[in-house]
């Protein structure tokens, strides 16, 4: 009997739908939730079994099932509860994936099941109502220390401000929506909630990173971030649809890691640095967690005359690091050396996909407004 139940659960996984988890989108999930309906993987089924009031999991293949619970699967699965749990899922909010922090699945997963948002739009005001203020931990910029800042966002403003005192008038920073960007970096902050918050200020990149004791209240920030950037993007291209407008609305980063570099002259010793590839810009820190890059560099496509070299120039001196990178732009040329053969090999293939990718039109005002650092 029990072999039959479980040569019915594989079959069940061969339908449309069920051969990605619910959740993440993994590919083979070999888990699932039998009082929901759903196939889900073994990293998820972690995050299920924490809300156990709504959801009870078992293994497709290692667990005993009983007739009645295969029959629940066989009349719901995936489909049917992307239909009931995910019916009004905001176009704006992050969807997450197996590549995704722990936070962000796991608040998508109690967003869903637990606290219904999708099902209801009222419960989605923490995030949609365009105004949110609270209290969020910032890291110092020069001291490193997290403190106490007061937040708000306005969505009629276009802006996130936070305040350096309960009572000051002026907030201490306007962070326009036209070039905030949010990204999650928990390792990189050292707290699972972590933040990162980036945005133009003369041309230059700043990062403020913040964090809320509480995942829920973080991931409503975030999505209200995403909501904010929505409405903005909505106004400055009315002809653009929906499906145009969500990828632009916050990036990952392509890579971060620490390289060594030299000068222009390149002349200098060479000095280690963080590096991180943000779509065309590759900004240099001395630290990972800098309010300010030591400097970035434009990485155009080839068509614009930029190119990649897997070495450094022959008559190189003063690097620690074997594997060296070449960025040839039109003025100058960059160089670069990693630790490992493996880092080298990542750091170039994200550099040729941007070589060989056409810049865009607005890609080319960032070239032009571009200042390269020394």
């Amino acid at each position: 009997m029990a072999q039959e139940q479980r040569r019915v659960l594989l079959e069940l996984l061969r339908r449309p739908g069920n051969a990605h988890c619910a959740d993440c989108g993994a590919a083979d999930p070999d888990w699932a939730s039998y009082t929901l309906g759903v196939f889900i993987c073994l990293s998820c089924s972690g995050i299920h079994r924490n809300i156990p009031q709504v959801s009870k999991v078992k293994s497709v293949r290692l667990d005993a099932w009983d007739e009645a619970q295969v029959e629940f699967m066989a009349s719901h699965g995936n489909n049917a509860a992307r239909a009931t749990y995910e019916s009004k899922v905001p176009s704006f909010y992050y969807r997450p994936t197996s590549s995704d922090c722990h936070l962000l699945r796991e608040q998508w997963v109690r967003a869903k099941y637990e606290r219904q948002e999708f099902t209801d739009p009222t419960r989605q005001e923490p995030y949609s109502a365009g105004y949110r203020e609270g209290f969020l931990w910032k890291r110092g910029r020069d001291n490193g220390q997290f403190l106490s800042r007061k937040f708000v966002l306005t969505e009629r403003e276009g802006a996130l401000k936070y305040f350096n005192r309960n009572d000051a008038k002026e907030p201490k920073a306007v962070m326009k929506m036209e070039h905030l960007n949010a990204t999650f970096q928990p390792a990189k902050i050292g707290h699972p909630h972590g933040l990162q918050v980036t945005y133009l200020r003369d041309n230059s990149t700043r990062n403020i990173f913040i964090y809320h004791e509480d995942g829920k209240e973080m991931v409503h920030w975030f999505n209200a971030l995403r909501a904010a950037r929505f409405h903005y993007l909505q106004v400055a291209f009315p002809g653009a649809s929906d499906a145009d407008l969500v990828p632009k609305l916050t990036r990952n980063y392509v890579k971060e890691g620490y390289m060594e570099k030299t000068g222009p002259k390149q002349t200098e010793g060479f000095r280690k640095r963080w590096f991180t590839m943000d779509d065309r810009r590759l900004l240099y820190f001395k630290d990972p967690l800098d309010a300010f890059a030591r400097g970035e560099v434009f990485i155009g496509s080839r068509e614009s005359g930029y190119t990649v070299l897997d070495r450094l120039p022959p008559s190189t001196q003063g690097h620690h690091w074997p594997h060296g990178i070449t960025i040839v732009t039109p003025e100058r040329r960059f160089l670069l050396a990693c630790e490992t053969e493996a880092e080298q090999r990542m750091w170039l293939d994200a550099f040729q996909k941007l070589v060989d990718r056409p810049m865009l039109p607005q890609e080319y005002a960032v070239e032009a407004h571009f200042k390269h650092k020394p």
